[in-house]
C-alpha cells in the first residue's frame, strides 16, 4: 500500500518471477486438494457408518460451496464489463448504506481509521483502473457517471460470498451439534423403557384417571381453558425446559402404536436422531428463497433506516412464533386427551395430525427454522465483513448500540 501510495507501479505477470508465481499457486492448489480430500474422506467415513442423510447433507455442502464458487467466477470475469457500466451521481447517491457526511470523513466519529481506510480503497481503485486503462479493457466515465460498482468493490463482494458460505455452514453444523446434545439425554428415558419398573408403572391393564397422568397433569390447567391466554402460557412455557421425559415417553408411545404393533421394542431416540439428519441436509441447503431473502436485506440496508437492526428481530420473532407454535400442540393434544376420556389404560394414547400445525403443513415449520437460521448467518456474516473490510468503528457501524444489539439478537 505504501509503494502505491508512493506512485510505484504494481508488477504485472510479465514482471514477477516465475518462483513467486509458482509458489502462490501450488499454496493454492494444495489447499485446495486438502479441502476436497479432506471432504471425500469425511464422506466416506459417513458411508461407513451408514449415516445416508448426512452423506447427502454433505453432498449438499459441496454443491453450495461450488455455487458460491461459481458466483465469485462470474464476478471475476464480469468486473471488467460491470466497471464499464456508468451511472448518474444522481443516481449513485441515493440508498447509501453510510451517510455521505460520514463517507467523507467530515464527522469526528468517523476517525483517522476510516479515513485511512478510504484513502487505502481510493488508491487501489486509482491503481486498478491506471493499469486497466492501459491495458484497454476499462472506458472511464464521463463527466457527470461514476462506474455502477468499482473493481474493488467487486473485490468486497467476494470476501462478503466467502464469508457467507463459511459461516451459514458453520452455523447449520453447530445447531445440528446442539439438536444432537440435546438428544443425548433422550437416550437415557429410551433404555428406561426396557426396565421392569417402567413395565410396570405403565401396565396396559392399569386403569387412571386422565388427569392423574403426567402428561395430561403437565399441560393442562385452568388458564389453558381461556383461548387468549392459552397461548400467552404457551409463549413463556418455551423458555423453561422443552422436552420432558413425560414428553418423550407419551410421545413415543403415540408412535409406536400408530406405525407399529402395540409394545414393540423400538428404539425412539435413534428415530428422532435419524429425522434430525434427514431434516439438516435441507436446513444445511441455500434455496432460491433463502437469496432473495438476502437480496432484500442488502437492499435495505440504508443509513437512516437501520434496516439490518429490523430485519435482525424477524428471525427472533420467528423462533419464538414457532417454539410456541409446538408449545401449543403439546398442550392442546393434552387437553383433547382430557376432553376424550375420564380414564385410560397405560400412558396416554396421543393422536397428532397436520391439522395442529399453521396451515396444515408441518414443512412450513422446517422452513420457518431454516429461513431463522440463514438470516442468522447472514447478520453475523455482515457483522464480521464490514469489520474486516471497513473496521469496526466504520461509518457501517456509526451508531454502535443498534450493531451490538443486532449481534446479541443473532
Amino acid at each position: 500500500m505504501a509503494g502505491e501510495a508512493g506512485g510505484v507501479e504494481s508488477r504485472e505477470l510479465d514482471r514477477t518471477p516465475t518462483w513467486a508465481v509458482a509458489i502462490v499457486c501450488s499454496v493454492i492448489i494444495l489447499i485446495s486438494i486438502l479441502l476436497e480430500k479432506g471432504l471425500h474422506h469425511i464422506g466416506e467415513w459417513l458411508s461407513r457408518k451408514n449415516k445416508k442423510a448426512l452423506f447427502e447433507a454433505l453432498e449438499k455442502v459441496k454443491c453450495e460451496l461450488m455455487i458460491l464458487g461459481f458466483i465469485s467466477l462470474l464476478l471475476t470475469f464480469g468486473q471488467t464489463y460491470i466497471s464499464k457500466i456508468c451511472i448518474p451521481d444522481s443516481i449513485a447517491d441515493t440508498m447509501l448504506p453510510c451517510s455521505i457526511k460520514t463517507t467523507e470523513g467530515t464527522t469526528e466519529e468517523a476517525g483517522r481509521e476510516h479515513r485511512r481506510r478510504l484513502l487505502q480503497n481510493v488508491l487501489i481503485n486509482q491503481n486498478l483502473k491506471r493499469r486497466m486503462l492501459a491495458a484497454g479493457t476499462v472506458v472511464s466515465c464521463p463527466t457527470g457517471k461514476v462506474p455502477l460498482i468499482s473493481v474493488n468493490g467487486i473485490h468486497q463482494l467476494h470476501i462478503f460470498i466467502f464469508f457467507l458460505a463459511v459461516f451459514h455452514v458453520a452455523s447449520s453444523a453447530f445447531t445440528m451439534a446442539l439438536g444432537r446434545a440435546k438428544m443425548r439425554a433422550w437416550k437415557v428415558w429410551e433404555s428406561e423403557t426396557s426396565s421392569s419398573e417402567y413395565e410396570f408403572s405403565n401396565d396396559p391393564s392399569r386403569f387412571r384417571f386422565t388427569r392423574e397422568t403426567s402428561f395430561v397433569r403437565q399441560h393442562t390447567s385452568i388458564w389453558n381453558r381461556i383461548p387468549i391466554l392459552f397461548y400467552f402460557v404457551c409463549f413463556f412455557k418455551q423458555f423453561f425446559r422443552s422436552v420432558r421425559k413425560a414428553d418423550y415417553l407419551t410421545l413415543r408411545h403415540g408412535f409406536i402404536n400408530t406405525h407399529l404393533a402395540p409394545r414393540s421394542k423400538f428404539n425412539f431416540q435413534k428415530y428422532i436422531k435419524r429425522t434430525l439428519e434427514d431434516d439438516f441436509k435441507v436446513v444445511v441447503s441455500i434455496s432460491s428463497v433463502l437469496w432473495v431473502s438476502a437480496m432484500i436485506v442488502l437492499l435495505l440496508n440504508i443509513h437512516e433506516w437501520e434496516g439490518l437492526f429490523w430485519a435482525s428481530l424477524l428471525p427472533l420473532v420467528i423462533i419464538l412464533a414457532v417454539g410456541m407454535k409446538l408449545q401449543a400442540i403439546i398442550t392442546r393434544m393434552a387437553i383433547e386427551i382430557q376432553e376424550r376420556h375420564a380414564v385410560v389404560q397405560g400412558i396416554p394414547l396421543v393422536q397428532l395430525s397436520d391439522n395442529h400445525f399453521w396451515f396444515g403443513r408441518p414443512q412450513f415449520v422446517l422452513f420457518l427454522i431454516h429461513f431463522t437460521l440463514f438470516q442468522n448467518a447472514l447478520q453475523i456474516t455482515y457483522f464480521f465483513w464490514i469489520w474486516y473490510e471497513f473496521g469496526l468503528k466504520s461509518c457501517f457501524h456509526d451508531n454502535f448500540g443498534f450493531i451490538i444489539a443486532r449481534v446479541a439478537i443473532g
